[in-house]
């Protein structure tokens, strides 16, 4: 699978997201997306618990441990790479988490504007 380019939604290269835990669709720490990539994880978001809750309401449990999966679960605090569709389905539900811009990939803007992306930069 051949990466998109790495450039964040400012322009400039994108920065890691984070290492602990090892986020991304290729577990490389940023949110680099390619045409495989179908759920766009390309936001870089800082776990909140009220995010945590809604994700897990929603059907998608990030703080459950999944040791079969290698997944040692989110806690608040916490930066992943989530789906750009499931950060704006919370923005538009009141409980987005906090962003990184720097590390969030220009991808996301196909999805999410810009201006909501800066009202939750951190």
């Amino acid at each position: 699978m051949e990466r998109d380019e790495s450039v964040n939604v400012l322009g400039g290269a994108l920065e890691p997201c984070s290492m602990d835990p090892v986020t991304g669709f290729f577990r490389d720490g940023h949110c680099n997306t390619c045409a495989a990539d179908q759920g766009s994880h390309t936001v870089c978001a800082i776990m909140t618990a009220e995010f945590l809750a809604y994700s897990k309401y929603v059907g998608n449990d990030l703080s459950t441990p999944r040791p079969e999966f290698n997944f040692a679960g989110l806690k608040p605090g916490d930066h992943w790479c989530l789906c750009a569709a499931r950060f704006m389905q919370a923005h538009d539900e009141g409980c987005a988490p906090k962003v990184s811009l720097e590390a969030t990939h220009q991808h996301a803007l196909e999805i999410v504007p810009l201006e909501v992306l800066r009202d939750c930069a951190e």
